[in-house]
């Protein structure tokens, strides 16, 4: 399915802003970039954009459920990735836009995956399945509470984590149209037409 190149390009995109990030290199021609250092800053736009590099060894918003539970984390994106592949595979007459947003949830759920993975292999800091996910974007929306935990910014994220809201969002929007728009098909199909057709032969009849 071609809807399926969206999710190459958030993969590519979301790996690619990490490594830059975070650094890499290529030793078979001699190439390092140092990338950035963890908690390093550098404003975009003052204090609301700001490119702030993080690891987070857990979930979102940065809850850390223990290494244990980690590896459960990392199996059940795997399978998550899995089933929506073929869930798309069988909706594939389904509207673009419902399509388009699976593809975007499913880019993002292997972006975060290939951290978890083998960035602990590949920076040589864990093992697979227990490497820490990369997040940079950090933006000030507002001051919230979450799980008992107060911030006072937008916890900071990355392309994947914006695939896989914006993904949830479009799909919450095609579910209430097509919910909105089945409910008034039902309702139009119980109104029962009122017959006139007695009421104009009566009034005949009595003039």
């Amino acid at each position: 399915m071609r809807v399926l190149f969206v999710s190459f390009l958030v993969v590519i995109v979301d790996q690619v802003s990490k490594l830059l990030v975070k650094g890499f290199s290529i030793p078979i021609i001699n190439f390092q970039h140092n990338g950035m250092y963890e908690g390093e800053r550098i404003r975009i736009l003052g204090n609301f954009f700001r490119i702030t590099f993080i690891e987070n060894p857990g979930m979102a918003f940065g809850i850390d459920p223990g290494s244990n539970f980690k590896l459960w984390i990392s199996i059940f994106s795997i399978l998550a990735s899995i089933g929506i592949i073929i869930y798309m595979f069988l909706m594939k007459k389904e509207k673009l836009s419902f399509r388009f947003s699976l593809a975007l949830i499913l880019g993002g759920a292997i972006g975060n995956l290939i951290d978890r993975l083998f960035y602990g292999i590949v920076y040589g800091y864990g093992k697979l399945f227990y490497g820490s996910v990369v997040d940079f974007l950090d933006v000030n929306f507002f001051h919230f509470t979450l799980f008992g935990k107060t911030f006072d910014r937008w916890p900071i994220f990355n392309v994947a984590d914006a695939a896989v809201t914006i993904g949830i969002l479009i799909l919450l929007i095609f579910h209430t149209r097509t919910s909105s728009k089945k409910q008034n098909e039902l309702t139009a199909d119980n109104t029962v037409p009122i017959p006139i057709e007695n009421e104009t032969k009566d009034n005949i009849i009595s003039g």
